[in-house]
């Protein structure tokens, strides 16, 4: 085939966003006549979409000298932006930073006004929201957006769009935030954009949905961006991301083992070369690891996250918990709660500091984040966070022994679950009713709320919540128990067992027994080995089932 016949055939290749095949013939055409900065152009586009990062750089290089020599600065500029935005997103600080600078002194030298000034303030938007100067944030990306609409440029504007986005939901402004996120999303659906600014934003809206809990948007476009990749052969940059947001997905919806899977292959597909993503799906493993029991493989995927700049908080200190190391799990998510630089990280961690600090008998410290919890909730208007600040004030309810109240909370929060789709949540508010049903004196209806969590979890192979379960569900007899066999820890144990179902704290217990809390916690650490719970509220839970208070 001559020169001008590969690229007839890579012009038509890329019009069918064929990206594999217009790679191939663009290369191939490359090597037998000198490319136009058009086509240079098309192959940084079908190089970049086919996970051919350097041959990418490469041809946005080529295209952006070949432009300068035309006299083209606009268009000079633009080459340069995007190969400067496409070694940023890689995690290339410095060549990338260097690019965009470039594109600016072009722009400064020769007093451009157009949309290329706007172009070069998205980049400068990032760098501030990393580095969590939102005000400056935002005024970067108004800036960028307002152009873009002026202009007519969908590219520009869709990404000031998702950026401002991203900046109100740091302060908190979530109704706003995914507004502005609903408005970029309605270009992409309609075909306006450019394949690359597509996909990135697609990954920006979803991934911001996860993190606010919009569990409706994040399901819904997940499923958009899995239909916009399958059409377009050869789509590497973000499949990866796509198997981690539908890895992400399809655990809420408790597919778990498909979940799993997708998991793994994102890891696999995002390693090579390792994109910035690749901490989130390690970071997903970890979850799915921790759920389904398999701790030492919840433990390295949290680890090679940490390494990747993916921070592995909550899931590490929930995975402290279910190991018993309480007092590791409270001071890991306190941690994280004082270094969480936004409201969107803070919030992430709130419905696991409920859990944690109830766990570790910290009663003020779960009270304050449920109250938090709810504040956001409402003013999100998120239904996820609704019924996980009701589930928080259930258990808080329950810790306070106010069965009767809890009862009314938790039935709330599982309502919300059901509305949602979401198994493993909706069965774990289900084990509370019971707790509370039994406190009430409920015992058929404790029983056959057990029941129903019991089938949910056994369908989604939560082995650790159903280890759990079954203690709550067992008899045991002896002192102070119920049924055949003896109770399996001693007398000053179930002393102190009853005070923690009481919810008094380790020094309150200790000032009760007139022993030192060091004592207090060895006695805890045998009560949870012995009747194999991994934390207070566990504890506090198999009390109450098996009449010990």
């Amino acid at each position: 085939m001559t020169g001008g016949g590969a690229l007839v055939e890579a012009r038509a290749a890329f019009g069918r966003r064929a990206w594999a095949e217009a790679y191939a013939r663009f290369v191939d055409a490359r090597a037998r006549v000198p490319l136009a900065p058009r086509d240079l152009e098309q192959l940084a586009t079908a190089a970049y979409l086919t996970g051919h990062d350097e041959e990418s750089t490469d041809a946005w290089a080529g295209a952006h000298r070949a432009r300068l020599d035309g006299g083209q600065t606009e268009q000079a500029v633009r080459c340069a932006f995007w190969l400067g935005l496409g070694l940023l997103l890689r995690g290339e600080l410095a060549p990338g930073s260097g690019w965009t600078a470039r594109a600016r002194s072009l722009v400064d030298q020769h007093r451009l006004d157009g949309v290329e000034v706007g172009y070069l303030l998205v980049p400068d938007g990032l760098m501030a929201l990393a580095g969590g100067d939102r005000p400056a944030a935002r005024d970067l990306f108004e800036r960028a957006h307002t152009p873009g609409r002026r202009f007519g440029d969908a590219d520009l504007s869709a990404l000031g769009c998702v950026g401002l986005g991203q900046v109100l939901l740091r302060q908190g402004r979530t109704v706003e935030g995914l507004g502005r996120f609903d408005e970029a999303m309605v270009a992409v659906t309609l075909g306006e954009l450019s394949p690359t600014v597509a996909g990135l934003v697609y990954c920006a809206v979803i991934d911001e949905c996860q993190q606010a809990f919009d569990v409706r948007r994040a399901v819904e476009w997940t499923a958009a961006l899995g239909r916009w990749c399958d059409a377009q052969p050869g789509l590497v940059p973000y499949r990866g991301q796509c198997l981690v947001h539908r890895s992400q997905v399809l655990q809420l919806r408790g597919a778990w083992r498909t979940a799993l899977d997708e998991a793994r292959q994102a890891r696999d597909r995002l390693a090579r070369p390792p994109h910035p993503a690749l901490g989130m799906a390690h970071y997903q493993l970890g979850e799915l690891h921790r759920l389904r029991g398999e701790a030492a493989e919840a433990q390295v995927a949290y680890r090679l996250a940490d390494r990747c700049g993916r921070r592995p908080q909550p899931g590490l200190a929930l995975l402290h918990l279910s190991r018993g190391r309480v007092d590791a799990a409270a001071g890991a998510v306190e941690r994280a709660l004082a270094d969480a630089r936004d409201h969107l990280s803070r919030v992430g961690m709130l419905p696991a500091t409920v859990e944690i600090m109830l766990a570790a008998g910290r009663v003020d410290a779960a009270r304050a984040a449920v109250e938090e919890l709810a504040d956001v909730a409402v003013a999100a208007g998120s239904s996820f966070l609704l019924a996980a600040a009701a589930h928080g004030r259930g258990a808080l309810l329950l810790a306070e022994r106010r069965p009767a109240a809890a009862l009314e909370a938790l039935r709330e929060a599982w309502r919300c679950w059901q509305e949602l789709r979401v198994p493993y949540e909706a069965a774990q508010t289900l084990v509370l009713v019971a707790v509370a049903c039994r406190a009430v004196g409920d015992h058929e209806g404790a029983e056959q709320e057990l029941s129903a969590a019991r089938r949910a979890l056994e369908g989604l192979g939560a082995a650790p919540a159903l280890a759990r379960l079954a203690e709550l569900a067992g008899t045991v007899g002896g002192a102070g128990g119920r049924g055949g066999r003896p109770l399996a820890i001693t007398p000053r144990e179930l002393e102190v067992l009853r005070l923690v179902a009481a919810g008094q704290t380790n020094r309150t217990i200790a000032d009760t027994l007139v022993i030192s809390e060091k004592t207090v916690e060895r006695h805890l650490s045998n009560i949870f080995t012995r009747l194999g719970v991994p934390n207070r509220a566990a504890a506090t839970a198999y009390a109450y089932a098996h009449d010990l208070v």
